[in-house]
Formats: structure tokens, sequence, C-alpha cells
């Protein structure tokens, strides 16, 4: 166990040394004592002080192997023999998942690189939502795999996006506050007191009449992190289904999905250990969205 895991309980260890696996499972195998710490089976919250051995007896998953290769176009950035960045487009599912077996971005991956079937996710170390455009990075290989998964818990991957909010933010900020599953509605998420952690800093891009583009960046890559810290601020996402719904319209400001764009990743290559950058154009739907709200906020000024 390493020494950065010194104090935590054991399945917050794990969680963090496998994020590959959902808690719920992680939580199974505990139960099932396939976990064993020093050789012995543990308990979830044991706490771990770092230098322990630890040994995860993991059952095969019945999904695995499962997903179908299939030919879907995609938009490769960057390829070569340790990674694959992909440019996703909006509208594309990253994992397939119940009642959603093809069509996916790992369908794609599979066909695109057959040998991404031995790797977990297909390599896959982050993700986007299905309405979230931009930059994603894929391991090839099982090393290349490990390496960026700890960097993504050194918080040393660079993540920048592009976010077009409701209203005139003042100043740009950081938001820190957890963010986990929200206490009623399980489909979405929420800032809660017992959430993981979570931070994002913003700064104003340009403002318009009625909204402001922001970049973000990430610290942490919660599930639907921007969304949701940008709601708890006042200033929920244009189009935004799940966490702008009381904002939609209201200020003249229209957009069929969420207006995110995951616009610059950064991260150390596994084999070079060379630093390397990525940049994604603004899609022609944001595109034509800031076009508007010049044009708005043009007319306002007139009328001013």
């Amino acid at each position: 166990m390493p020494p950065e895991c010194a104090g935590l309980r054991l399945d917050q260890a794990l969680a963090q040394l496998l994020p590959e696996y959902s808690r719920s499972r992680m939580q199974a195998w505990l139960r099932d004592e396939r976990v064993q710490l020093d050789g012995a089976a543990a308990k979830p919250k044991h706490k771990v002080w770092g230098g322990e051995r630890v040994r995860v007896d993991a059952p095969p998953d019945p999904g695995a192997g499962s997903d179908r290769a299939e030919a879907i176009a995609l938009a490769v950035v960057y390829e070569d023999d340790d990674l694959i960045v992909i440019d996703k487009p909006v509208g594309l599912v990253v994992h397939p998942g119940s009642g959603n077996r093809s069509g996916t971005l790992v369908n794609a991956l599979l066909h695109h690189a057959p040998a991404l079937a031995t790797l977990p996710r297909a390599g896959l170390v982050h993700r986007l939502d299905k309405d979230t455009s931009g930059l994603l990075v894929v391991a090839r290989t099982e090393a290349a795999r490990a390496s960026l998964v700890r960097q993504m818990q050194a918080r040393s991957v660079e993540r920048r996006y592009l976010a077009v909010v409701h209203g005139r933010v003042a100043t740009g900020g950081t938001v820190d506050a957890p963010v986990g599953r929200h206490p009623v509605n399980r489909t979405r998420m929420a800032v809660i007191a017992r959430g993981r952690p979570a931070r994002t800093h913003y700064r104003v891009v340009e403002r318009f009449a009625a909204a402001t583009l922001l970049e973000c960046k990430l610290d942490t890559g919660r599930t639907h992190q921007i969304r949701v810290h940008m709601q708890s601020i006042g200033h929920p996402l244009i189009g935004d289904p799940a966490y702008g719904a009381s904002a939609r319209g209201k200020d003249g400001v229209r957009f069929p999905r969420q207006a995110l764009h995951a616009r610059a990743l950064a991260l150390v290559h596994p084999a070079s250990g060379a630093t390397m950058r990525w940049v994604s154009e603004i899609p022609d739907d944001i595109s034509a969205l800031l076009a508007t709200l010049r044009v708005k906020q043009a007319c306002a000024g007139k009328r001013g």
C-alpha cells in the first residue's frame, strides 16, 4: 500500500488505487473476502498506514470481452504505440451500458485497435458525458494505463474545458465542494457533505448580456463535476437538461445540450516522459451559440 494512502480506510484506498472498478464492486469483493491485507482477509473500514501488502482476487468480469467492435468513425488527434487521443463528438456515449450495448466509443475503439479488448474499459481512464464534446486519452498498453491512472490520482493530468453558463460571472474563482450522488434523485449528482472531494477552478473568458464563457480547470474528475459546481454558484451551464432546467429559456438563451467542451488535455507520456498537450477546436454548435450571444450583447449595448 503506497504511503499516500496512509490514514484512509481500506475501501477508500482501493477506490484510489483501482479507479477502473466501481465502489459497489469493491465492497462486494471485501464482503466476499477477496481482498487480503498482509495475508489476511480485511474489512472495508480497516485503516491502512502505508507499506501493507494488499492482494485483490478479482473474479472474472462477466461483461469483459463482450463488447463488439464496430466500424464507427473516430476523430483521432494523436496516436502512437502507447496512447490514442480522441476528439469525441457530441452524442457519442463513451461506455456501453444497460440498453446501450452498441454505437459507443468503446465499440469504435475495439474496431480501431482490437488489442484494447485485453485492457479494462478498452484502455479508457476517464470519460465525458454523452453530450459533452472534446478530448479523451486512451491507453494502448497495461503499462500506459497504469501510468495514466497514477497521473490522474496525482492530479497532474491537465484538463481544461470551455463552458457557457447562464448569467454574468463577475470574476474567476475556485469551487471547492464535495460531490456525491443526489440524496433523492439518484440519477443526478449534487454538492453534499459526504461526497468525494472535488475542486474546479474557473476564469472568465468573455461576458455577454446574459451569459458568460468560462474556462474551467479540473483538479479532480467527479461525475458531472463542472455541471454541479457551476449550478452550485448560481451559474448553471446553458442547455444543461439536469442542472440548468430552472434557468432554461428565462434569459432568452437556448441550446440543445450542455454547453461544455473538453478543450485542452496535457499529460506526461507514459513511455518517453515528455509532457504532451493537445487542443481541440471549439465545435460548430458552441461557436454558433457564442456568435448569437455576441449579437445579443451588441444589440443590448445599442439599446443602452
